[in-house]
């Protein structure tokens, strides 16, 4: 599987994740529709905050880390609501539309 972006291939695992992370914000919208996801600027939020903890720290946080980062950036966020956002699964769902690749394992920081 791989997404075509703006003439660009991006080359992904077997669940749809990028191989490496792309910041481009033109992936964000390909990658949504591939997960049948319309794009509110809420999900813009929630892929800006995963973009910067990539950056920061090489790897997202894990679900209960994420609520706690997003506290300040999404005013009365809870898990209903990320999963309103990510029906998937907030941790792995987000981080794919990001154009992040797959986080690993249960742990994170």
């Amino acid at each position: 599987m791989s997404y075509t972006v703006n003439g660009r291939e991006l080359e992904t695992d077997d669940q749809g994740y990028l191989l490496e992370a792309d910041f481009d914000d033109a992936v964000v919208p390909v990658i949504a529709a591939a997960e049948n996801i319309t794009l509110s600027e809420d999900h813009w939020k929630v892929v800006r905050y995963l973009r910067d903890e990539y950056r920061e720290h090489g790897h997202t946080p894990n679900f209960r880390n994420m609520l706690k980062g997003l506290a300040d950036i999404l005013p009365g966020c809870d898990s209903k609501s990320l999963y309103d956002l990510f029906p998937v699964g907030p941790a792995k769902q987000a981080c794919k539309v990001a154009g992040l690749p797959q986080p690993l394992g249960k742990g994170g920081y």
